[in-house]
């Protein structure tokens, strides 16, 4: 059975949605930095710090990673700062 989602592996990046790690305070400006990208398929891209293995054992009822997800964690003033970039439809 196809999920009802998959991610184009053929999309583009379209814009950032907040402000960069860097004026953030969230790098030192080496290239591993949390950020949030709005694709160009309308999709959104979550780069951050894989923590599938210890959060994973931990979820809550109902919640599931697949075996070709994984959970990302990326800093709380960065979600904050991508509000007013987020579409409320």
């Amino acid at each position: 059975m196809a999920r009802p989602w998959e991610a184009d592996p053929d999309t583009g990046f379209k814009r950032r949605l907040g402000k960069t790690p860097q004026e953030l305070g969230n790098t030192t400006g080496t290239p591993d930095c949390p950020d949030i990208w709005e694709l160009t398929n309308g999709d959104i891209a979550v780069i951050g710090r894989d923590l599938t293995q210890p959060l994973g054992k931990n979820l809550p009822d109902g919640v599931s990673i697949g075996s070709d997800e994984r959970l990302v964690v990326i800093p709380r003033n960065m979600l904050i700062a991508a509000k007013p970039d987020i579409p409320s439809v």
